[in-house]
């Protein structure tokens, strides 16, 4: 009984080992994916006029990265004064 327990104990762990790395490998894939959606709709949006709902993504999408700009900018800003 406590061979079979150690021996499940063990395959248990490396179940939750392979459940980590798979979980990692998933979210910079994630990543990865949302990394090219953006390059095609940039790249789209160089070569040929967008639809409407395109546009509306572009602008979003622009719209966060200004705000992620600007916390980084008042964290800064707020560091410098420390």
């Amino acid at each position: 009984m406590l061979k079979q327990h150690e021996v499940l104990q063990n395959r248990s762990e490396q179940q939750k080992k392979l459940i980590a790395t798979l979980t990692e490998s998933e979210k910079q894939q994630a990543q990865e994916i949302d990394l090219l959606r953006q390059q095609q709709l940039i790249l789209k949006s160089s070569l040929e006029k967008l639809d409407e709902k395109e546009k509306k993504v572009l602008e979003l999408k622009i719209n966060g990265y200004l705000r992620n700009i600007d916390k980084c900018i008042s964290l800064l800003s707020h560091e410098e004064r420390s």
